[in-house]
């Protein structure tokens, strides 16, 4: 069967205490110390670049960094493929985050580079970190050689997508904290049919729960075809 890559649109809640590490611990480590509170008086602006495949959990990594900044209060600059390239640098933001790079047109690539020059000039007030991701390392990347040449100069993270038992691991946890009993047969089912992508995944087991509670049926695997069916 053809695997299916579902686009529900729910909120996933993405945030650093439901990040799934595994293979991507430095990172994620890197990235919990950058947004602690007792960072916010010494974060240093040397960026921090993550790249790797989709699926290996970049933008769960950016929009969790960007909740933790504006739950202390942060205003945060955000440039990501759907951005219009307009946008000038706001002198509040505490941090600029800077999402799918390799995408950037040539006038969002001026726009990010203008947002790298600014995060850094003195006379903006205290410099300000930068926290991008994309899908290639930073030599890789077919942009402006400025832009190419300051996403690689600080930290920069390979991440990588999970195993299968790592995925299984998220899944089960994920249900766990749902109060929702996940069995061996619908993980299965969910593993071997559906696009393996964990984001996917979690929006599936967010669908299923959801048609769950609505249909007041246990999750079964002909529950989950049922609800594909009203789709």
């Amino acid at each position: 069967m053809k695997q299916i890559a579902l686009d529900i649109g729910l909120d996933l809640g993405q945030s650093l205490e439901n990040f799934f590490a595994g293979p991507n611990e430095a990172a994620y480590q890197h990235l919990c110390l950058w947004v602690g509170h007792e960072a916010a008086q010494r974060r240093s602006p040397v960026p921090v670049y993550l790249w790797g495949p989709q699926g290996s959990g970049k933008s769960h990594l950016l929009h969790a960094a960007v909740a933790a900044l504006r739950e202390q209060g942060a205003q945060v600059g955000r440039l990501d493929a759907d951005t219009p390239p307009d946008q000038g640098f706001k002198p509040e933001w505490a941090a600029v985050v800077m999402d799918d790079v390799h995408l950037y047109t040539t006038e969002q690539q001026h726009t990010a580079f203008n947002w790298f020059v600014n995060a850094i000039n003195p006379e903006m007030g205290e410099p300000r970190p930068v926290l991008a991701a994309g899908l290639l390392p930073p030599a890789q990347l077919s942009l402006r050689d400025d832009l190419r040449t300051r996403l690689g100069w600080g930290h920069v993270f390979a991440l990588q997508v999970l195993q299968e038992p790592e995925r299984r691991a998220v899944l089960r946890q994920a249900a766990d904290a749902r109060g929702v009993f996940l069995s061996d047969e619908v993980m299965d089912f969910m593993l071997n049919r559906f696009s393996r992508d964990l984001a996917s995944l979690m929006q599936l087991l967010d669908a299923l729960d959801v048609y769950a509670l609505q249909t007041q049926r246990a999750i079964t695997i002909p529950l989950l075809k049922s609800m594909l069916e009203d789709l």
